[in-house]
């Protein structure tokens, strides 16, 4: 597996400079916790989640998730901006594998992407309790 320079991103929208910046760069050994924790709870924000899973020949993965951060708290100006600028911004990363909207409920959305998984075949049923360890 290739060797990662960091775990996340979040990327934030500065209104008055019209740009996207970095806001965080989470550590290779950051988990989900770190990941879920930097995310605030009432503002929009874009993010970049590195996820590890091992697959039914028992093979080492990761997968990128583009994350947009939409909370039902945030202001409705924030999330308009946040909604019309997504498809630019996702455009200008490399190696984005799977995209996930979240209102609010990030460990849910990405459950419900990991179960898909195992469905079709990408994650071994013997290695959820570890992927259930990383949500919670």
């Amino acid at each position: 597996m290739a060797k990662r320079t960091y775990r996340f991103i979040i990327y934030k929208i500065e209104e008055k400079q019209k740009q996207v910046v970095v806001e965080k760069l989470g550590e290779p050994a950051n988990g989900y916790d770190d990941f879920t924790a930097s995310l605030p709870a009432d503002e929009c924000r874009y993010a970049v989640y590195d996820f590890d899973f091992v697959t039914e020949e028992n093979c080492q993965k990761s997968r990128i998730f583009f994350i947009a951060w939409s909370p039902d708290t945030s202001r409705v100006r924030s999330k308009m901006i946040y909604a019309s600028s997504k498809d630019r911004f996702k455009r200008e990363l490399d190696g984005i594998q799977v995209e996930l909207s979240c209102d609010g409920e990030l460990p849910s959305a990405l459950v419900t992407h990991m179960e898909m998984s195992i469905v079709c075949g990408m994650v071994n049923l013997a290695n959820l309790d570890s992927i259930f360890q990383v949500l919670t």
